[in-house]
């Protein structure tokens, strides 16, 4: 039998947490009060899916790698599934107004639509709609 996860948390380091909280606050995401303090908060994606933003050195208790550098690396893209194109436009617009950086021009394939960001941190998000795929013929 495979494994499958009931939940997912992704582990983001940052530099200023209240700063972070404050920007995903602007965007529309909210936190697990329960699970924040001033090392660590829990920003809720889903039901079933969280990203724990955590302060630099709470991070490195959790690695003994190093951190990587966000202006010259990629060490992930978080890709966020929205309802809609609108929807889309307005969770990355909304990041925009609130400080984040411009990564990637939009794609428009057709059956699907994404935007991304950088967000406080250098991190990568990239939001977008894929319609259904019609079955394949075969």
């Amino acid at each position: 039998m495979a494994f499958q996860a009931k939940q997912i948390f992704v582990n983001l380091p940052v530099k200023d947490l209240k700063k972070s909280i404050a920007f995903f606050t602007e965007i529309g995401f909210e936190f697990n009060t329960q699970m924040t303090d001033e090392n660590a908060t829990s920003m809720i994606i889903s039901e079933n899916i969280y990203v724990m933003l955590l302060v630099e050195e709470f991070f490195k208790s959790f690695t003994n790698k190093a951190i990587g550098d966000t202006t010259e690396q990629a060490e992930v893209i978080v890709a966020l599934s929205a309802g809609s194109r609108e929807e889309v436009d307005e969770v990355v617009n909304k990041a925009l107004a609130a400080g984040a950086g411009h990564y990637n021009d939009p794609v428009d394939h057709g059956f699907m639509y994404t935007r991304s960001f950088k967000d406080l941190d250098g991190h990568l998000w990239e939001v977008f709609i894929m319609e259904e795929m019609p079955p394949a013929e075969g």
